[in-house]
Order: C-alpha cells, then sequence, then structure tokens
C-alpha cells in the first residue's frame, strides 16, 4: 500500500514538473515573437542615448513591455488551444504520444494567463509608466534605485487610490457585501476590480469589433492586387510616370523659389504620387490568377467569415431565449477528450477557432481604425516608450477579455476556466441578452454600410465617374447612370 503511495506521488510529481515545462517553453516562445515585435517599432533614439541611466531605465520598460505583450498573445491562444486540445484527444484517445495533453495542463494555462493579466495590468505597466517618468526624490541620490524608489512610491498611492475607488463603488452598488468584505482584498475587492476591467474590455471589443469587420475589407484589399475592371492600366502607370517626373522636375529644379508649406505639400504630393505608381506597377505585373482570382477570393471568405459569425451571434439570441445552458458559466474541469465542443465535430471546432482569431484581428483594425485611438497607432521604428505602454495595455485588455468575449457570444460552448467565470456580470440574462442582440445589430449595419460603399466606389472608378472635375454625394450617383456610362465604355 505505501509503495503504492509512492508511485502515486511520483506520478504527481511528473506530472506537474511536465506541465511546468511546457508553459515555459511556450511562454518562452511568445516571449521571443513579442521583443521581435517590440522592436520592430521601438524608437531607436531613445535606446542609444549618451545617459546610461535612461538607457537602463529604457531597457527595463521594453522587457516589461514584452512581458505584456507575450500574456496578451498567450490569452489570444487560450481558446484556441483548448478546443483544438479537445479535438485532438477525440482523435487519438488512446495515443501515447498525447498523454502530455490533459485537462489539467489546460487549466493550469488559464490560472496562470488569469494572473499575469492581473498582475500586468494593476501593477507592471504602471511602474514601467512610472519609471519612465520617474527622477528620483528631490535631494536623493541619483540613479536607476531612485527611480524605483519613487515609482514604488507612487504605485502605492495609485493603489490606494484604485482600491478606495472600488470600495465606494461596491459600496454604493452592494451595500451589504461591501461590509462584510471590508478587508477581504484578495478575495472580493482584487476579483472585483477585475471584473470591472474585464467588461470594459468586452464593451471595448463590442464597439471594435464590427468597426473592424467593415474595415477588414478595406485593409485586405490595399494588401492585394485588385482585378482589371474595365481599367487601362498601361495608361495610368504612363500618367504617373508623367506626374512624378513633372513634381521631381519642380523639386530639383525650382526648390528654392518654394517656402514653408507649398513645399512641404509638394513634398507630399510627390510621394502620394511615388506610392500610387508602385501600386499600379505591382498591379500591372500581377499574374492573371492573382489578379482575377486571389483578391476575390479573399473578399468571398471574409464576408462569408461576418456573416457566419452575425448568424451564429442571432442563433445564440434565440438560445438564450428557451435554453439556460447558452448562458456563460463557470467550468472547474474541463474533461477535454469526451466530446466535440461542436455539434460538427472537428469540422465545426475548426471554424470556432478560426472565427475567435478573426474576431480578435477585426478588434484589433476596429480598434486602430476608431478616431478615438487611431493616434495611438504604432509606427515601424519611430514609436516612443509611452506609446508602446498604452498599446501594450490595450492590447492586453482587449485580449484578455477575448475568451470571456467568445463564450458570450455563443461563438464556442466551451465553458469559461478558472477564474475567467467568476465575473460577476456573466450571470445577468438582462446584460448578456443585451449584449448578443446589440452586437448582431451593430454588425449587421457595418457590413451592409462597408458593402455598398465598396460596391458603389468600385463601380465609380471603374465606369470613369472618379475624373469628374466635382464632388459627388453618394446618393447623387443614380444607377442609370452608371450604367450608361458602363455600355458607352464597352461600346
Amino acid at each position: 500500500m505505501e509503495t503504492d503511495d509512492v508511485s502515486v506521488r511520483e506520478q504527481l510529481f511528473h506530472d506537474r514538473v511536465r506541465e511546468i515545462i511546457i508553459c515555459v517553453q511556450l511562454f518562452v516562445c511568445l516571449y521571443i515573437l513579442s521583443y521581435l515585435i517590440l522592436t520592430h517599432f521601438k524608437k531607436n533614439a531613445e535606446f542609444v542615448t549618451d545617459d546610461v541611466e535612461d538607457a537602463t531605465v529604457n531597457r527595463i520598460v521594453l522587457w516589461l513591455c514584452t512581458f505584456t505583450l507575450s500574456v496578451a498573445v498567450c490569452a489570444v491562444l487560450l481558446l484556441p488551444i483548448s478546443i483544438l486540445s479537445n479535438e485532438v484527444l477525440l482523435t487519438f484517445p488512446q495515443s501515447y504520444y498525447m498523454q502530455w495533453l490533459n485537462g489539467s495542463l489546460i487549466h493550469g494555462l488559464w490560472n496562470l494567463v488569469f494572473l499575469f493579466s492581473n498582475l500586468s495590468l494593476v501593477f507592471l505597466m504602471p511602474f514601467a509608466y512610472f519609471f519612465t517618468e520617474s527622477e528620483g526624490f528631490t535631494g536623493s541620490k541619483k540613479g536607476v534605485m531612485a527611480r524605483v524608489y519613487e515609482t514604488a512610491v507612487m504605485l502605492l498611492l495609485l493603489c490606494l487610490l484604485v482600491l478606495g475607488i472600488v470600495w465606494v463603488a461596491s459600496a454604493l452598488l452592494d451595500h451589504n457585501t461591501a461590509r462584510e468584505n471590508l478587508y477581504d482584498l484578495w478575495e472580493y475587492y482584487l476579483p472585483y476590480l477585475y471584473s470591472c476591467i474585464s467588461l470594459l474590455g468586452v464593451l471595448l471589443l463590442l464597439l471594435c469589433t464590427p468597426l473592424g469587420m467593415a474595415r477588414m475589407f478595406s485593409v485586405t484589399g490595399s494588401l492585394l492586387v485588385k482585378p482589371r475592371l474595365l481599367e487601362n492600366v498601361e495608361e495610368s502607370v504612363d500618367c504617373a510616370l508623367f506626374e512624378e517626373a513633372a513634381l521631381s522636375q519642380k523639386l530639383n529644379s525650382g526648390a528654392s523659389c518654394w517656402q514653408g508649406l507649398n513645399l512641404q505639400a509638394m513634398k507630399s504630393e510627390f510621394v502620394s504620387v511615388q506610392a500610387m505608381r508602385k501600386a499600379l506597377e505591382m498591379r500591372r505585373n500581377a499574374s492573371p490568377w492573382q489578379r482575377n482570382l486571389g483578391y476575390p477570393l479573399v473578399m468571398l471568405l471574409l464576408l462569408a467569415l461576418t456573416v457566419v459569425c452575425a448568424l451564429m451571434v442571432c442563433f445564440h439570441v434565440l438560445e438564450l431565449l428557451f435554453d439556460e445552458s447558452a448562458m456563460p458559466r463557470h467550468m472547474e474541469d474541463p474533461h477535454l477528450g469526451l466530446a466535440s465542443f461542436s455539434v460538427f465535430g472537428s469540422l465545426g471546432a475548426t471554424v470556432q477557432v478560426v472565427l475567435i482569431l478573426y474576431l480578435m484581428v477585426s478588434s484589433v483594425v476596429g480598434f486602430y481604425s476608431s478616431p478615438l485611438f487611431s493616434s495611438m497607432l504604432p509606427r515601424a521604428q519611430d514609436t516612443t516608450l509611452t506609446q508602446i505602454i498604452g498599446n501594450c495595455v490595450c492590447l492586453l485588455v482587449l485580449s484578455s477579455a477575448l475568451p470571456v468575449f467568445s463564450r458570450t457570444l455563443g461563438i464556442t460552448r466551451f465553458d469559461l476556466l478558472g477564474d475567467f467565470g467568476r465575473y460577476n456580470w456573466l450571470g445577468n440574462f438582462h446584460i448578456v441578452f443585451l449584449y448578443n442582440v446589440l452586437f448582431a445589430g451593430l454588425t449587421s449595419a457595418c457590413l451592409i454600410n462597408a458593402v455598398t460603399w465598396a460596391l458603389q466606389r468600385e463601380l465609380i472608378r471603374a465606369f470613369g465617374l472618379h475624373r469628374l472635375p466635382f464632388t459627388m454625394a453618394r446618393s447623387a450617383v443614380p444607377f442609370r447612370l452608371l450604367l450608361a456610362s458602363g455600355l458607352s465604355k464597352i461600346q
């Protein structure tokens, strides 16, 4: 009996060590990827300064931002990894090489992401911001440690302020519960704070994702070669070359005659003409398959993903009215390998993973396309550390809310693990139902608006109406005019 107990303890020990090794390997890979991304966008002048102290502080802040971004990427991959792990165990239930993939490992990943998300949002990112702005207390010896002391004091004051605000808010909403848990910091106030942050992230996803779905068509279209539709590309290239040569001659010969804004305007016009000429040359040199088949297929794929996502949300709205199990809930043990999380089996689970990743990409595109956050868009080799900190915080808020967002909309039936399912507002039927209705309505409106705008814009450009010397409103171009112009071009 004692030998059996020892063997069980050894097995548990080896399983735990194996899970730690897998988690560390995954995090190291994501950390390296995040570091490469941040070094591509960071402003090199901030790290190559004569002040050794500033350079050291900037490097430490960059490491903290890299940690935060790697946690954000891991939060994005939580649901896809969990869903695919379940399908792999269903496909190979008795495989010796898949024994490391189990519910304990997945549950541990969810707990670690929740812990590191809290740590990054509440401590690391505020510390990084205060660290870059600190100079040390007046009269103290200058150095990195003086900045650390000042940053620690500022962070402590910020934590006290935030906890006071959370206590007041919880007391206003539920006075009796707040009074009973007055000193229960770890079990009540920190989860309550993160529940508020998660609600903010889910609301941000509600606004950014439909906008991003509409913008995905134009963003993807700018990266692909569009098909020729009643357009002479050779003529357009010749016109762009002629205009570029004329602007270049003006800039080279009469640069001294141009002053101030006129010179800047001419330079910006020259750059835009040069970019247009390169795009036209790329379109001319593209193969017929790439030009005539690639662009329509990608557009149809984006349209199909958006329509499927909207239909799934509409179906989930009906489920919420008749089935209590459609509500998002907490799950202690994932029980992987017993049943698929989709009624269509592995194919449905794959579609769920693609939709979850598509929602995340759309939310990021919509976030940076919104007028409120467009100024935060990072630029290659020209992004300051303050901007990097702000971008990492926003991306972490969006990505940590993605599992709750996907489950609330019914994109997947994989219930939330760890503390992700313990948010106070998840059990409120009215909030969840209203959220689904708003998302379906906003997505449908943005999709219809984007498709009709894009179709009319391409028709106007194809029929040559964009060369008219006046600006026309959308309703000012009747369909009969488009048909008449198109028929005259064909003849």
